[in-house]
């Protein structure tokens, strides 16, 4: 599990922003696939393969910046610290 954290110590918390608001809010319009697949998993209906697949697709950027939000709560850092290898 270390090399998990070695990952999450390479993204940046405005990389998270960034990936959240471009890919985890895509399309833009009429609304965002997140919203609409949440809507579609509280109402029963995301049951397609493809449903299942976008709501992971524009999930993971918020899992993301969630996991960083709380790094930075717990460790005041926010991603690369730019030094070399620990």
């Amino acid at each position: 599990m270390r090399w998990i954290k070695q990952v999450f110590d390479h993204i940046t918390l405005f990389q998270a922003i960034l990936f959240a608001g471009l890919l985890g809010l895509a399309p833009f319009t009429p609304e965002p696939h997140i919203w609409e697949k949440l809507k579609m998993l509280v109402a029963g209906t995301l049951v397609r393969p493809i449903d299942w697949f976008d709501l992971l697709l524009h999930g993971t950027p918020w899992v993301i910046l969630a996991i960083k939000l709380g790094q930075w709560v717990k460790t005041g850092q926010t991603g690369k610290t730019g030094g070399g290898a620990a």
